[in-house]
């Protein structure tokens, strides 16, 4: 495809989209097993929890201690 620009002629190259895909993301397939996966079991103690409660605890004991001194 030509075209004239200033009275000079320009050569403009178009590229079409390739015929096979690339997808970064992995193929539908992979896709589907990873969302078909079972989340993994937890085991043992949630220790958050565990320790957010104990620090609850020992604000509450703090708290009556100076409440009783007052």
């Amino acid at each position: 495809m030509e075209t004239a620009l200033n009275g000079r002629k320009a050569s403009v190259t178009l590229f079409g989209m390739s015929q096979t895909p690339n997808d970064p993301a992995g193929t539908t397939h992979q896709f589907q097993n990873f969302a078909n996966r079972a989340p993994a079991e937890k085991s043992g103690p949630n220790m958050p929890l565990i320790v957010g409660l104990a620090v609850l605890a020992v604000v509450v004991v703090a708290g009556l201690i100076a409440l009783m001194m007052v």
